[in-house]
């Protein structure tokens, strides 16, 4: 009787940590997302196009509740077939995608997204799958793979859209570079470059701060679901380091397609060929 006690304690207990789902739970989340949109609103944020955050913010908080409802149900089902598995994954990263070429440029050039992104997060699900520390089947993979995609979806919307916007700020300065004789792509790089870079800063800065100022997901999810802490640590320590390989990938790659102009955006960024002409 006393092991059996002590057999559903665990689970009970991380039960009881988390926010229990009710009228309250949703009313503040009402709440919190009319407050941001609301500060959005009042202090008049707004993108470089002019595209107001109130809306943004509002559409994407009620897009979120209608996507993690539809994957809290699908999620069950797919797991049981590894072609539904990989045929979500596979949804996962063209998302991905669809949603950096979209941030970085609204022309025909936002597939190329595909590469940086791919090159960053393929090679590291390869090796967690060979090495059997996450298995094919089973729901592990799932979100192993979306935290990766999502890192390297970040880090190549940043590096895209702030050398896009450097190239453009500082295009005389890509002219001086070609008028001394330098490759439109190195003189395209040696602009972008410190930009791009900058990409990094928020996953060393996670890194960096682990344990002392956040605690991640991947950790707290471990020790909620009755792993010891050394085991929620190292796995949250293999997360942040496949964070870091699958982002300087991304950016560095993101970086060398808009030094080539593989992504660019029309009637920006092109100029440095007329300009050479």
């Amino acid at each position: 009787m006393h092991a059996a006690a002590h057999a559903v304690t665990a689970p009970q207990i991380a039960a009881a940590t988390l926010l229990p789902v009710g009228a309250t739970l949703w009313a503040l989340l009402a709440v919190l997302l009319v407050a941001a949109a609301g500060v959005a609103a009042l202090a008049h944020l707004a993108d470089r196009e002019g595209g107001r955050y109130p809306r943004a913010i509002a559409v994407a908080g009620l897009r979120a509740a209608v996507q993690l409802a539809a994957v809290s149900y699908l999620i069950g089902w797919v797991v049981r077939a590894v072609p539904l598995l990989l045929g979500f994954l596979a949804l996962m990263f063209a998302v991905a995608v669809r949603t950096s070429g979209r941030r970085i440029t609204a022309d025909r050039t936002w597939w190329w997204t595909a590469v940086p992104i791919g090159a960053g997060v393929l090679p590291v699900v390869a090796a967690l799958l060979l090495t059997g520390l996450v298995p094919l089947k089973g729901i592990a993979l799932v979100p192993v793979t979306g935290i990766l995609i999502g890192g390297a979806l970040t880090a190549t919307v940043l590096a895209g859209r702030r050398s896009l916007d450097e190239l453009r700020l500082r295009h005389g300065e890509v002219e001086a570079a070609l008028a001394l004789g330098l490759p439109d792509r190195d003189a395209r790089l040696e602009i972008a470059r410190p930009a791009a870079s900058e990409a990094l800063i928020p996953g060393l800065d996670q890194t960096r701060t682990v344990g002392l100022v956040t605690l991640p997901g991947a950790f707290v999810g471990m020790l909620l679901g009755g792993a010891s802490p050394v085991q929620a640590g190292a796995v949250q320590l293999f997360v942040l380091v496949a964070l870091m390989a699958v982002q300087a990938v991304a950016t560095a790659l993101t970086l060398e397609l808009v030094a080539r102009e593989r992504l660019h955006r029309d009637g920006a960024g092109r100029g440095a060929e007329a300009g050479a002409g």
